[in-house]
């Protein structure tokens, strides 16, 4: 076994060019009023790993180009579709006027476990919300449900970029399976 050397790295991803008509995943993330631009700009940085459709940053999560969101997204910005929305329920509204299905990442009464999204989930929004509150409660009632990371220690929760990574690579991971379970 060996490290991959950057040149090797390269030659496995895609190319600025055909990034621009590659097909990308059904899976939309909305940042909800998420306060630090270190977490937004690891955010687009998964973002661009998963290749999801596009990121939406809603109310107060800053937006690029800023120095602290640019230094963690190493480029991101740039791979990533993304918009603004000032508020996260006309995102929401949006989206789903567009045909998605909109989840919140959140701990409700009625959240499911992030292991039970499935093929009649898709295209899936994710809702990850502010560092401190988490998804607002007029955001929860509009989205279509909520899903769940467990938790096994004292904590309840994970930092937001952490969380939403998790998220969208089991969703990722759920879509694949999607389609290998068609052929």
């Amino acid at each position: 076994m060996k490290k991959l050397t950057y040149e090797e790295l390269l030659a496995l991803h895609l190319s600025e060019e055909s990034l621009k008509t590659a097909v990308r995943h059904p899976i939309a993330v909305i940042l909800s009023n998420i306060r630090s631009l270190y977490n937004v700009g690891s955010i687009f940085r998964t973002a661009d790993s998963a290749m999801i459709s596009e990121l939406i940053l809603c109310g107060f999560t800053p937006c690029p180009p800023r120095k602290e969101i640019l230094k963690t997204a190493l480029g991101a910005t740039e791979t990533v579709p993304w918009r603004y929305f000032e508020s996260t329920a006309a995102a929401i509204i949006k989206l789903k006027s567009e045909g998605w299905n909109v989840a919140a990442l959140e701990l409700t009464n009625k959240s499911i476990d992030y292991n039970l999204i499935a093929a009649e989930h898709f295209p899936l929004a994710i809702v990850a919300g502010n560092e401190i509150t988490g998804v607002d409660n007029e955001v929860l009632q509009l989205c279509d449900f909520a899903i769940e990371l467990p938790m096994y220690g004292i904590k309840h929760s994970l930092n937001v970029s952490v969380a939403v990574g998790i998220a969208v690579y089991n969703t990722l991971t759920k879509l694949n399976l999607k389609k290998y379970e068609k052929n």
